[in-house]
Protein backbone atom coordinates (compact mmCIF):
# COMPACT_ATOMS: atom_id res chain seq x y z
CA UNK A 1 0.00 0.00 0.00
CA UNK A 2 3.34 2.40 -0.01
CA UNK A 3 2.26 3.59 -3.51
CA UNK A 4 -1.40 4.67 -2.63
CA UNK A 5 0.20 6.07 0.72
CA UNK A 6 2.73 7.81 -1.19
CA UNK A 7 0.20 9.06 -4.13
CA UNK A 8 -2.29 10.75 -1.45
CA UNK A 9 0.31 12.41 0.10
CA UNK A 10 1.97 13.68 -2.84
CA UNK A 11 -1.67 15.12 -3.57
CA UNK A 12 -1.86 17.04 -0.30
CA UNK A 13 1.90 18.52 -0.57
CA UNK A 14 0.44 19.72 -4.05
CA UNK A 15 -2.22 21.76 -3.17
CA UNK A 16 -5.30 19.22 -3.52
CA UNK A 17 -6.44 16.08 -1.49
CA UNK A 18 -8.82 14.40 -4.04
CA UNK A 19 -8.27 14.77 -7.89
CA UNK A 20 -11.94 15.64 -8.28
CA UNK A 21 -10.87 18.93 -7.19
CA UNK A 22 -8.58 19.22 -10.09
CA UNK A 23 -10.40 21.40 -13.17
CA UNK A 24 -7.63 22.49 -16.01
CA UNK A 25 -5.77 20.53 -17.94
CA UNK A 26 -2.26 22.16 -16.77
CA UNK A 27 -2.59 20.75 -13.23
CA UNK A 28 -2.93 16.94 -15.19
CA UNK A 29 0.38 17.27 -16.82
CA UNK A 30 1.88 18.88 -13.99
CA UNK A 31 5.82 17.60 -14.54
CA UNK A 32 6.70 17.36 -11.14
CA UNK A 33 3.54 15.52 -9.83
CA UNK A 34 4.44 13.03 -12.61
CA UNK A 35 7.62 12.22 -11.47
CA UNK A 36 6.45 12.20 -7.92
CA UNK A 37 3.70 9.28 -8.81
CA UNK A 38 6.98 7.69 -11.14
CA UNK A 39 8.91 7.61 -8.20
CA UNK A 40 6.08 6.34 -5.94
CA UNK A 41 5.74 3.39 -8.40
CA UNK A 42 9.78 2.61 -8.82
CA UNK A 43 9.78 2.20 -4.73
CA UNK A 44 6.75 -0.02 -5.01
CA UNK A 45 7.65 -2.77 -7.67
CA UNK A 46 9.37 -5.58 -6.86
CA UNK A 47 9.07 -8.00 -10.14
CA UNK A 48 8.32 -7.55 -13.68
CA UNK A 49 4.90 -6.27 -14.46
CA UNK A 50 3.08 -5.89 -18.29
CA UNK A 51 0.09 -3.66 -18.15
CA UNK A 52 -2.22 -2.92 -21.08
CA UNK A 53 -4.08 -0.04 -21.55
CA UNK A 54 -7.09 -0.52 -23.42
CA UNK A 55 -7.79 2.38 -24.97
CA UNK A 56 -6.08 4.58 -28.01
CA UNK A 57 -6.38 7.80 -26.28
CA UNK A 58 -4.40 6.27 -23.30
CA UNK A 59 -2.08 5.19 -26.06
CA UNK A 60 -1.35 8.73 -27.49
CA UNK A 61 -0.97 10.00 -24.24
CA UNK A 62 1.82 7.71 -22.99
CA UNK A 63 3.56 8.02 -26.25
CA UNK A 64 3.47 11.52 -26.54
CA UNK A 65 4.39 12.74 -22.79
CA UNK A 66 7.08 9.91 -22.65
CA UNK A 67 4.99 8.29 -19.81
CA UNK A 68 6.44 4.41 -19.82
CA UNK A 69 9.91 6.55 -19.96
CA UNK A 70 9.35 7.57 -16.50
CA UNK A 71 8.58 3.90 -15.30
CA UNK A 72 10.80 1.51 -14.21
CA UNK A 73 12.09 -1.12 -16.74
CA UNK A 74 10.30 -3.73 -14.71
CA UNK A 75 6.54 -2.24 -15.66
CA UNK A 76 5.63 -2.87 -18.97
CA UNK A 77 3.00 -0.95 -20.83
CA UNK A 78 1.38 -2.84 -23.87
CA UNK A 79 -0.90 -1.29 -26.38
CA UNK A 80 -4.24 -2.97 -26.91
CA UNK A 81 -7.14 -3.22 -28.86
CA UNK A 82 -9.03 0.11 -28.06
CA UNK A 83 -9.28 2.02 -31.04
CA UNK A 84 -12.45 1.21 -33.06
CA UNK A 85 -11.20 2.72 -36.37
CA UNK A 86 -8.09 0.39 -36.26
CA UNK A 87 -10.57 -2.61 -35.40
CA UNK A 88 -13.14 -1.90 -38.01
CA UNK A 89 -12.79 -4.92 -40.40
CA UNK A 90 -11.77 -4.90 -44.02
CA UNK A 91 -14.74 -6.31 -45.51
CA UNK A 92 -16.76 -3.05 -43.86
CA UNK A 93 -14.00 -0.69 -45.26
CA UNK A 94 -14.64 -2.19 -48.47
CA UNK A 95 -18.72 -1.87 -48.57
CA UNK A 96 -18.25 1.82 -47.02
CA UNK A 97 -16.59 2.46 -50.45
CA UNK A 98 -19.23 0.72 -52.50
CA UNK A 99 -21.86 2.59 -50.44
CA UNK A 100 -19.67 5.96 -51.32
CA UNK A 101 -19.99 4.97 -55.09
CA UNK A 102 -23.58 4.95 -55.56
CA UNK A 103 -25.01 8.10 -57.11
CA UNK A 104 -27.70 8.73 -54.78
CA UNK A 105 -25.57 8.17 -51.64
CA UNK A 106 -24.01 10.16 -49.37
CA UNK A 107 -21.69 8.66 -47.13
CA UNK A 108 -21.44 10.11 -43.85
CA UNK A 109 -18.30 9.72 -41.40
CA UNK A 110 -15.87 10.74 -38.99
CA UNK A 111 -12.90 12.22 -40.22
CA UNK A 112 -10.41 9.32 -38.98
CA UNK A 113 -11.99 6.34 -41.50
CA UNK A 114 -11.19 8.58 -44.89
CA UNK A 115 -7.57 6.52 -45.32
CA UNK A 116 -7.78 3.83 -43.67
CA UNK A 117 -7.60 1.23 -46.23
CA UNK A 118 -9.51 -1.67 -47.47
CA UNK A 119 -9.09 -4.14 -49.89
CA UNK A 120 -10.01 -2.43 -52.75
CA UNK A 121 -8.74 1.44 -51.46
CA UNK A 122 -10.34 3.91 -49.33
CA UNK A 123 -12.79 6.35 -48.81
CA UNK A 124 -10.46 9.28 -49.31
CA UNK A 125 -10.28 7.69 -52.80
CA UNK A 126 -13.60 7.38 -53.03
CA UNK A 127 -14.14 10.76 -52.98
CA UNK A 128 -11.50 11.81 -55.32
CA UNK A 129 -13.45 9.27 -57.49
CA UNK A 130 -16.46 11.25 -57.20
CA UNK A 131 -18.16 9.40 -54.13
CA UNK A 132 -20.25 11.92 -52.05
CA UNK A 133 -18.24 11.12 -48.63
CA UNK A 134 -18.92 13.77 -46.01
CA UNK A 135 -17.34 13.88 -42.74
CA UNK A 136 -20.09 15.39 -39.73
CA UNK A 137 -18.78 15.54 -35.75
CA UNK A 138 -21.83 13.99 -35.04
CA UNK A 139 -24.64 11.28 -36.19
CA UNK A 140 -27.31 13.68 -35.54
CA UNK A 141 -25.60 16.01 -38.59
CA UNK A 142 -25.92 12.72 -40.82
CA UNK A 143 -29.57 12.77 -39.63
CA UNK A 144 -29.60 16.34 -40.36
CA UNK A 145 -28.26 16.45 -43.68
CA UNK A 146 -30.90 13.52 -44.56
CA UNK A 147 -34.17 16.15 -43.72
CA UNK A 148 -32.45 18.49 -45.98
CA UNK A 149 -31.75 16.10 -48.88
CA UNK A 150 -34.98 13.75 -49.04
CA UNK A 151 -34.32 12.63 -52.64
CA UNK A 152 -30.90 11.26 -51.72
CA UNK A 153 -29.92 8.21 -49.61
CA UNK A 154 -27.82 8.98 -46.35
CA UNK A 155 -26.05 6.21 -45.04
CA UNK A 156 -24.03 7.23 -41.85
CA UNK A 157 -20.90 5.02 -41.09
CA UNK A 158 -21.65 3.79 -37.68
CA UNK A 159 -17.63 3.34 -36.07
CA UNK A 160 -16.76 3.35 -32.68
CA UNK A 161 -17.08 1.73 -28.91
CA UNK A 162 -19.91 2.09 -26.17
CA UNK A 163 -18.85 5.67 -26.12
CA UNK A 164 -20.39 6.48 -29.41
CA UNK A 165 -23.04 4.26 -29.62
CA UNK A 166 -25.65 6.43 -27.33
CA UNK A 167 -25.45 9.00 -30.45
CA UNK A 168 -26.23 6.72 -33.30
CA UNK A 169 -29.17 5.11 -31.24
CA UNK A 170 -30.25 8.86 -30.28
CA UNK A 171 -30.23 9.48 -34.43
CA UNK A 172 -32.09 5.73 -34.80
CA UNK A 173 -34.57 6.79 -32.51
CA UNK A 174 -35.15 10.40 -33.89
CA UNK A 175 -35.14 9.24 -37.61
CA UNK A 176 -38.03 6.55 -36.73
CA UNK A 177 -40.06 9.55 -34.79
CA UNK A 178 -39.80 12.00 -37.40
CA UNK A 179 -40.20 9.13 -40.43
CA UNK A 180 -36.86 10.22 -42.45
CA UNK A 181 -36.88 7.69 -44.60
CA UNK A 182 -33.96 8.04 -46.31
CA UNK A 183 -31.42 7.71 -43.67
CA UNK A 184 -29.92 4.08 -42.43
CA UNK A 185 -26.40 3.25 -40.31
CA UNK A 186 -23.69 1.01 -41.70
CA UNK A 187 -23.07 -0.59 -38.12
CA UNK A 188 -18.97 -1.39 -36.73
CA UNK A 189 -19.56 -0.99 -33.63
CA UNK A 190 -17.95 -2.95 -31.07
CA UNK A 191 -17.27 -3.48 -27.27
CA UNK A 192 -14.83 -3.63 -25.07
CA UNK A 193 -15.38 -6.05 -22.22
CA UNK A 194 -15.38 -9.30 -24.63
CA UNK A 195 -12.32 -8.43 -26.23
CA UNK A 196 -10.18 -7.71 -23.14
CA UNK A 197 -11.62 -11.48 -21.97
CA UNK A 198 -10.33 -12.72 -25.48
CA UNK A 199 -6.99 -11.67 -24.77
CA UNK A 200 -6.88 -12.68 -21.27
CA UNK A 201 -8.02 -16.42 -22.51
CA UNK A 202 -5.54 -16.02 -25.55
CA UNK A 203 -2.89 -18.70 -25.46
CA UNK A 204 0.37 -16.96 -23.82
CA UNK A 205 -1.49 -13.77 -22.64
CA UNK A 206 1.32 -11.64 -20.66
CA UNK A 207 -1.21 -9.17 -19.35
CA UNK A 208 -1.28 -8.87 -16.09
CA UNK A 209 -3.57 -5.66 -15.55
CA UNK A 210 -5.66 -3.24 -17.42
CA UNK A 211 -6.10 0.47 -17.42
CA UNK A 212 -9.90 0.30 -18.40
CA UNK A 213 -11.24 2.88 -20.85
CA UNK A 214 -12.67 6.10 -18.83
CA UNK A 215 -14.97 6.90 -22.08
CA UNK A 216 -16.09 3.91 -22.26
CA UNK A 217 -16.89 3.50 -18.89
CA UNK A 218 -18.51 6.54 -18.58
CA UNK A 219 -21.41 5.35 -20.25
CA UNK A 220 -21.79 1.64 -19.87
CA UNK A 221 -19.98 1.89 -15.67
CA UNK A 222 -17.89 -0.70 -14.77
CA UNK A 223 -20.02 -3.84 -13.35
CA UNK A 224 -19.03 -5.72 -15.92
CA UNK A 225 -15.54 -5.56 -15.91
CA UNK A 226 -16.00 -6.60 -12.17
CA UNK A 227 -16.86 -10.17 -13.31
CA UNK A 228 -13.82 -10.42 -15.38
CA UNK A 229 -11.78 -9.47 -12.70
CA UNK A 230 -12.92 -12.35 -10.43
CA UNK A 231 -13.06 -14.85 -13.18
CA UNK A 232 -9.54 -14.17 -14.20
CA UNK A 233 -8.34 -13.02 -10.97
CA UNK A 234 -6.68 -9.99 -12.72
CA UNK A 235 -6.89 -6.02 -11.68
CA UNK A 236 -8.54 -3.48 -13.76
CA UNK A 237 -8.33 0.39 -13.23
CA UNK A 238 -10.65 2.36 -14.76
CA UNK A 239 -8.71 5.74 -16.23
CA UNK A 240 -8.25 9.00 -17.76
CA UNK A 241 -6.34 10.34 -20.48
CA UNK A 242 -4.08 12.61 -19.05
CA UNK A 243 -0.26 12.22 -18.06
CA UNK A 244 -1.47 12.24 -14.41
CA UNK A 245 -4.64 10.00 -15.03
CA UNK A 246 -2.45 7.41 -16.65
CA UNK A 247 0.42 7.66 -13.86
CA UNK A 248 -2.08 7.17 -11.59
CA UNK A 249 -3.75 4.28 -13.22
CA UNK A 250 -0.67 2.75 -13.23
CA UNK A 251 0.00 3.31 -9.72
CA UNK A 252 -3.38 1.88 -8.67
CA UNK A 253 -2.57 -0.89 -10.69
CA UNK A 254 0.83 -1.75 -9.13
CA UNK A 255 -0.47 -1.72 -5.63
CA UNK A 256 -3.35 -4.26 -6.16
CA UNK A 257 -0.13 -6.44 -8.33
CA UNK A 258 2.34 -6.56 -5.32
CA UNK A 259 -0.27 -6.83 -2.83
CA UNK A 260 -2.19 -10.01 -5.03
CA UNK A 261 -5.52 -8.42 -5.21
CA UNK A 262 -7.54 -8.34 -8.36
CA UNK A 263 -10.67 -6.20 -8.19
CA UNK A 264 -12.34 -3.09 -10.09
CA UNK A 265 -11.06 0.30 -9.36
CA UNK A 266 -11.65 3.56 -10.90
CA UNK A 267 -9.79 6.59 -10.70
CA UNK A 268 -11.72 8.45 -13.25
CA UNK A 269 -13.75 9.55 -10.55
CA UNK A 270 -14.68 12.54 -11.72
CA UNK A 271 -16.63 11.33 -15.26
CA UNK A 272 -17.37 7.52 -14.16
CA UNK A 273 -20.07 6.10 -12.06
CA UNK A 274 -19.90 2.15 -11.14
CA UNK A 275 -23.78 2.27 -12.85
CA UNK A 276 -22.41 4.26 -15.60
CA UNK A 277 -25.09 6.57 -17.61
CA UNK A 278 -28.21 4.70 -17.55
CA UNK A 279 -30.36 7.04 -19.94
CA UNK A 280 -27.39 6.09 -22.56
CA UNK A 281 -27.60 2.68 -22.13
CA UNK A 282 -31.51 2.38 -22.08
CA UNK A 283 -30.88 4.23 -25.81
CA UNK A 284 -28.29 1.15 -26.70
CA UNK A 285 -30.71 -1.02 -25.21
CA UNK A 286 -33.84 -0.04 -27.72
CA UNK A 287 -31.64 0.03 -30.65
CA UNK A 288 -29.11 -2.31 -30.97
CA UNK A 289 -28.24 -6.15 -29.57
CA UNK A 290 -25.11 -7.59 -28.82
CA UNK A 291 -23.51 -9.78 -32.36
CA UNK A 292 -20.68 -11.52 -33.20
CA UNK A 293 -17.81 -9.23 -34.57
CA UNK A 294 -14.68 -9.68 -36.94
CA UNK A 295 -12.26 -7.29 -35.52
CA UNK A 296 -9.53 -6.22 -37.94
CA UNK A 297 -6.06 -8.15 -37.71
CA UNK A 298 -7.88 -10.08 -34.54
CA UNK A 299 -10.54 -12.22 -35.92
CA UNK A 300 -14.04 -13.10 -35.22
CA UNK A 301 -15.01 -12.26 -31.20
CA UNK A 302 -18.29 -13.66 -30.01
CA UNK A 303 -20.95 -11.01 -28.90
CA UNK A 304 -18.27 -7.94 -29.31
CA UNK A 305 -20.57 -6.18 -31.69
CA UNK A 306 -23.77 -4.20 -31.88
CA UNK A 307 -26.78 -4.76 -34.54
CA UNK A 308 -29.80 -2.93 -34.58
CA UNK A 309 -33.00 -4.74 -33.28
CA UNK A 310 -35.12 -5.86 -35.45
CA UNK A 311 -37.83 -2.69 -34.42
CA UNK A 312 -35.14 -0.60 -36.15
CA UNK A 313 -33.97 -3.28 -38.88
CA UNK A 314 -35.64 -0.41 -41.28
CA UNK A 315 -32.17 1.87 -40.77
CA UNK A 316 -29.93 -0.79 -41.79
CA UNK A 317 -27.96 0.13 -44.17
CA UNK A 318 -26.41 -3.45 -44.61
CA UNK A 319 -29.92 -4.45 -45.37
CA UNK A 320 -31.15 -1.83 -47.75
CA UNK A 321 -28.30 -2.23 -49.96
CA UNK A 322 -27.92 -6.12 -49.90
CA UNK A 323 -28.52 -6.36 -53.22
CA UNK A 324 -25.37 -4.26 -54.10
CA UNK A 325 -23.21 -5.42 -51.60
CA UNK A 326 -23.66 -8.79 -52.19
CA UNK A 327 -22.66 -8.33 -56.02
CA UNK A 328 -19.94 -5.99 -55.41
CA UNK A 329 -18.38 -8.89 -52.60
CA UNK A 330 -15.55 -7.89 -50.93
CA UNK A 331 -12.00 -9.86 -50.59
CA UNK A 332 -11.50 -8.90 -47.15
CA UNK A 333 -7.64 -9.24 -47.84
CA UNK A 334 -5.32 -7.57 -45.27
CA UNK A 335 -1.59 -6.45 -46.82
CA UNK A 336 0.77 -9.23 -45.84
CA UNK A 337 3.36 -6.70 -44.58
CA UNK A 338 0.99 -5.34 -42.43
CA UNK A 339 1.35 -6.45 -38.52
CA UNK A 340 -1.35 -4.56 -36.94
CA UNK A 341 -2.68 -7.58 -35.64
CA UNK A 342 0.24 -8.05 -33.13
CA UNK A 343 0.09 -4.33 -32.16
CA UNK A 344 -3.58 -4.60 -31.43
CA UNK A 345 -3.39 -7.76 -29.03
CA UNK A 346 -0.08 -6.13 -27.16
CA UNK A 347 1.80 -9.04 -28.56
CA UNK A 348 4.17 -5.86 -30.23
CA UNK A 349 5.48 -2.44 -30.90
CA UNK A 350 4.92 -0.63 -34.08
CA UNK A 351 8.59 0.29 -33.90
CA UNK A 352 9.27 -3.42 -34.32
CA UNK A 353 6.85 -3.70 -37.69
CA UNK A 354 9.21 -3.90 -40.39
CA UNK A 355 7.24 -1.79 -42.66
CA UNK A 356 6.99 0.84 -39.88
CA UNK A 357 8.10 4.10 -41.49
CA UNK A 358 8.90 3.12 -44.50
CA UNK A 359 6.52 0.86 -46.67
CA UNK A 360 3.73 1.68 -44.03
CA UNK A 361 3.53 5.71 -43.18
CA UNK A 362 0.24 7.82 -42.08
CA UNK A 363 0.33 9.39 -46.01
CA UNK A 364 0.41 5.36 -47.38
CA UNK A 365 -0.80 3.13 -44.57
CA UNK A 366 -0.98 -0.59 -44.79
CA UNK A 367 -3.29 -0.84 -41.67
CA UNK A 368 -5.59 1.85 -39.74
CA UNK A 369 -3.09 2.34 -36.31
CA UNK A 370 -1.35 3.99 -38.66
CA UNK A 371 -3.86 6.81 -39.35
CA UNK A 372 -6.36 6.71 -36.88
CA UNK A 373 -6.06 9.69 -34.22
CA UNK A 374 -5.93 6.63 -31.97
CA UNK A 375 -3.87 4.15 -33.78
CA UNK A 376 -0.82 3.05 -31.90
CA UNK A 377 1.63 3.47 -34.73
CA UNK A 378 0.59 6.79 -35.38
CA UNK A 379 1.49 8.04 -32.01
CA UNK A 380 4.66 6.26 -32.31
CA UNK A 381 5.30 8.05 -35.85
CA UNK A 382 4.22 11.14 -34.51
CA UNK A 383 5.63 11.73 -31.71
CA UNK A 384 8.67 9.48 -31.68
CA UNK A 385 9.55 10.32 -34.78
CA UNK A 386 10.09 7.31 -37.86
CA UNK A 387 12.57 5.75 -35.74
CA UNK A 388 12.68 1.97 -35.44
CA UNK A 389 13.58 0.45 -32.40
CA UNK A 390 17.61 -0.49 -32.31
CA UNK A 391 18.22 -4.57 -32.73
Amino acid sequence: MEVEQEFYSSWECYGATDITLMKYVDEFRDRGHAETLAGAIKRTVTRPWTIMEVCGGQTHSIVKFGLDELLPETVTLVHGPGCPVCVTPTALIDHAVVLASIPRVILCTFGDMLRVPGSRGDLFGAKAAGGDVRIVYSPLDALALARANPDREIVCFAVGFETTAPAYAMAAIQARRLGVANFSLLTAQVLVPPAIEAILSAPGCRVQGFLAAGHVCTVMGYEEYEDLARRYHVPLVVTGFEPIDVLEGVAMLVAQLEGGRAVVENQYTRSVRREGNISAQAALREVFESASQTWRGIGEIPRSGLKLTAAYAEFDAALRFRDVLAKSGSAGREDPDCRSGLVLQGLLKPTDCEAFGTRCTPERPLGAPMVSSEGACAAYYRYRGNVKREA
